[in-house]
């Protein structure tokens, strides 16, 4: 095992510990995050779960069930 594979295994162990990508960029030691969203591409699902749990409640995903006077609203042309 290589110095790189051991750094990248810790990393996603760390991701999938804390569920946090801005400790794990910290840890790696890395001046931008975009640099660290690479572990976030490992699995879609984990990336789910991750940015769910940094999400405020009120933005957590779900189904949207317009009302019906949104509805009204957009179907009125003036």
């Amino acid at each position: 095992m290589s110095p790189h594979q051991l750094r990248h295994s810790c990393a996603l162990t760390l991701l999938k510990a804390t569920r946090d990508i801005r400790k794990v960029a910290l840890w790696l030691g890395h001046a931008d995050i975009r640099t660290t969203e690479i572990y976030l591409r490992v699995d879609s699902s984990e990336k789910l779960e991750i940015v769910e749990a940094v999400m405020p409640p009120g933005l957590r995903r779900g189904r949207f069930t317009a009302t019906d006077s949104l509805i009204a609203s957009l179907l009125d042309p003036g």
